[in-house]
């Protein structure tokens, strides 16, 4: 931890630092579990160049996801994005999984959703890893996915020359037919939004928790294929939530569609590795 970091955090805080252990996992920012001199312990991360408004979109996600009441997610302590850039949160001491840690998941979930949201976006624009994310509000899920979520992620992996013309070119016959695609008409859902096995936390009690979100109001397939794409999450997870809020028909053959963002994602904050797998949904969706 950096001493201008440490001095931001006294100043915020009000109490003196005692130290700082670095903490691994991240894939984008530095993080640190603190100790501070009246006994508590924060988690603390930071990242050198944090693209402006980073870390005040995170809390902001943090806060209203918390407004659900549903899932747990850390308590928002301070932040900043001025240099040094940081967020400091209630530190999540990691457990063993309760028993039916899956069951209690998967109903979380479902109510967090189920919590809904004023329209499909934010009201405000945030970031999905470090990549800014667009939530310009729309009444109309298929116009959202398409050009907040699909092609803006396409335009970027384009200019980068990730996404060859073939590819566009289906993407191109994806839109046309996006509003048959989609799923039958369903509110807004309060979503995560990065809903990947490693912004899943186990706490003290041996209880779910969220993290890092890039949260918006969206389908809430979105959040359950993202959960398929990389693993972690069992299946008595998704029978849990089918059990509390049942999908509707066709959601399984939706799966490859609402994976085409986080893969898109992928491909625009790692590199070529994942057009293969982007290409593969896409051939499952026209």
């Amino acid at each position: 931890m950096t001493p201008n970091l440490r001095a931001a955090l006294e100043r915020r805080l009000g109490t003196a630092v005692q130290r700082a252990r670095p903490l691994s996992g991240g894939d984008i920012n530095d993080a640190f579990e603190v100790t501070l001199e009246n006994g508590n312990r924060i988690f603390v991360k930071t990242h050198p160049s944090a693209p402006s408004g980073m870390f005040e979109a995170e809390a902001h996600g943090l806060r209203w996801l918390d407004e659900a009441g549903a899932v747990r997610v850390p308590e928002v302590l301070a932040f900043s994005d001025e240099s040094p850039a940081y967020l400091a949160l209630e530190l999540l001491t990691p457990g063993k999984r309760a028993h039916r840690f899956d069951e209690e998941l998967g109903r979380g979930l479902a109510a967090l959703h189920a919590h809904g949201a004023p329209s499909f976006g934010l009201d405000r624009d945030n970031f999905v890893g470090k990549l800014a994310q667009s939530n310009a509000p729309s009444g109309d899920w298929a116009s959202f996915y398409w050009r907040q979520r699909l092609e803006a992620q396409l335009r970027l992996a384009t200019d980068r020359g990730l996404i060859d013309s073939g590819t566009g070119r289906q993407f191109q016959a994806l839109e046309r037919v996006l509003a048959d695609r989609v799923g039958p008409a369903e509110p807004p859902s309060r979503l995560h939004g990065d809903l990947w096995g490693g912004n899943l936390h186990v706490d003290a009690d041996g209880r779910p928790c969220l993290i890092d979100p890039a949260a918006y109001g969206g389908h809430r397939e979105v959040d359950l294929a993202m959960m398929r794409l990389f693993g972690g999450f069992g299946s008595p997870v998704f029978a849990a939530y089918e059990e509390a809020w049942p999908l509707s028909p066709g959601a399984e053959e939706r799966i490859p569609l609402y994976q085409l963002y986080p893969l898109l994602v992928h491909v625009n904050l790692f590199g070529g590795a994942y057009v293969g797998s982007v290409k593969r949904a896409l051939s499952e969706c026209v």
